[in-house]
């Protein structure tokens, strides 16, 4: 019985050890410093030990304006799902709102249900009327409103 404890740990390490990738490794980005939540990545947040090349850089370049939704140590690995695009609009800030159809424009004040980035929808509130709606994020503090 306690053989059979063993070999399934054997295989266990097995599994991790073929599923990690390699050293030096494009996945191998690491936080140069600690990252605290809503940090917008620069270069210098991020190092690759013992690797320059041109997949590198790409990399780093596509990295490098990302916005970190979770707080990464000291060399730790750097992943995709740690990351977003860069918030514009803060939950609880007042914003503008634009609705545009067939050449006229409405602006108006509104209040952010919730956080967004570029191109996200979000829940916003209409100062005026007091009505939920969701909107698309266009700028700092600007999101387009959509009938």
């Amino acid at each position: 019985m306690r053989s059979h404890r063993v070999a399934q740990v054997v295989v266990a390490a097995l599994v991790l050890h073929v599923a990690a990738p390699a050293p030096g490794s494009s996945q191998d980005v690491l936080a140069a410093r600690t990252l605290k939540v809503g940090t917008v990545l620069r270069k210098a947040d991020l190092r690759v030990p013992d690797r320059e090349d041109a997949d590198v850089a790409e990399l780093l370049a596509a990295l490098v304006g990302l916005e970190t939704r979770r707080a990464i140590y000291t060399g730790r690995p750097v992943v995709a799902a740690d990351l977003g695009p860069p918030t514009l609009v803060q939950r609880n800030a007042v914003i503008v709102m634009i609705y545009s159809d067939r050449g006229l424009d409405i602006r108006t004040e509104g209040r952010a249900l919730e956080s967004g980035g570029a191109s996200e929808v979000v829940r916003v509130i209409n100062l005026t009327s007091r009505q939920s709606i969701l909107a698309t994020v266009t700028g700092l503090n600007q999101v387009e409103v959509h009938r």
